[in-house]
């Protein structure tokens, strides 16, 4: 089991990858920006790592193109390389598949499935639950040893066609799927969880319970205190916007307002 102690768990957001709208850079600027990043947030404490392909929007639904698949493997391989923390992996929108694919090939220790039980329109689309094509997945790989987190009542979507039912039943789910983690979110990429939420899911279920946006510094003591791991991606940019550079100071900030007590 990864992150037996609370973590706290640090975002690369990958550059726009070949063939995605926004591409700008080649595969080595891209693979030397993330290994880049990564090293900075282990020399600042962190306690891991996660992928994410955030800027190749407008983001496929489920199923990603093959040079996605293959781009992503070859940088997770290199960050992995590159540091001494676990490594994880989320390929949007919802290619839960693909991502353990990308887990096992390039040896790393989890990924953040959504849409993994019940079913919910994200930006993307209609999104089905894949906990059962997930896991049996997962086990004809060989790959039992790589976590799953998976987002419940996930950011950036609608739940209303689920809205009967709640977030710690939907958390119940989750850990009787054999998920090893279950995320919770604000509204939105940035927005805080609601931390009677964050202490309901963490009372009602056996497994881990990650916060997955809306950290700041002013607000990580709070979720600090229940969550087990915390994933931080804004907050730790330029401006606190997700899609700048990665700023070393508030990473440090970050750490020391948690390690200072």
């Amino acid at each position: 089991m990864i992150f037996i102690e609370k973590s706290l768990i640090g975002m690369v957001h990958v550059r726009a990858l070949p063939g995605t709208p926004l591409s700008r850079l080649s595969m080595k600027q891209i693979i030397e920006l993330a290994v880049c990043e990564a090293q900075t947030l282990q020399k600042c404490g962190f306690d891991g790592i996660i992928l994410e392909n955030m800027h190749d929007m407008p983001y496929q639904n489920r199923d990603v193109n093959p040079e996605i698949i293959a781009a992503m493997a070859i940088i997770a391989k290199a960050v992995k390389q590159s540091i001494d923390l676990p490594v994880g992996i989320q390929v949007l929108a919802g290619a839960n598949i693909a991502a353990m694919a990308i887990a096992k090939t390039a040896g790393l220790d989890f990924i953040r499935a959504e849409g993994y039980v019940y079913a919910h329109i994200a930006d993307e689309g209609m999104i089905n639950a894949d906990a059962a094509q997930l896991q049996r997945y997962r086990k004809s790989i060989g790959a039992e040893h790589i976590e799953i987190f998976a987002d419940i009542k996930k950011k950036h979507s609608s739940h209303a066609i689920t809205s009967d039912v709640g977030i710690v039943e939907t958390a119940h789910t989750a850990e009787f799927f054999l998920a090893d983690g279950v995320i919770v979110t604000g509204s939105s990429t940035g927005k805080e969880a609601d931390l009677r939420e964050l202490a309901a899911v963490k009372e009602a279920v056996n497994i881990k319970v990650m916060i997955g946006s809306g950290i700041t510094a002013a607000n990580i003591k709070s979720y600090w205190k229940t969550a087990d791991a915390l994933i931080v991606g804004s907050y730790i940019k330029k401006d606190g916007l997700w899609s700048n550079e990665l700023e070393a100071d508030k990473c440090r900030r970050l750490v020391k307002t948690i390690t200072e007590d």
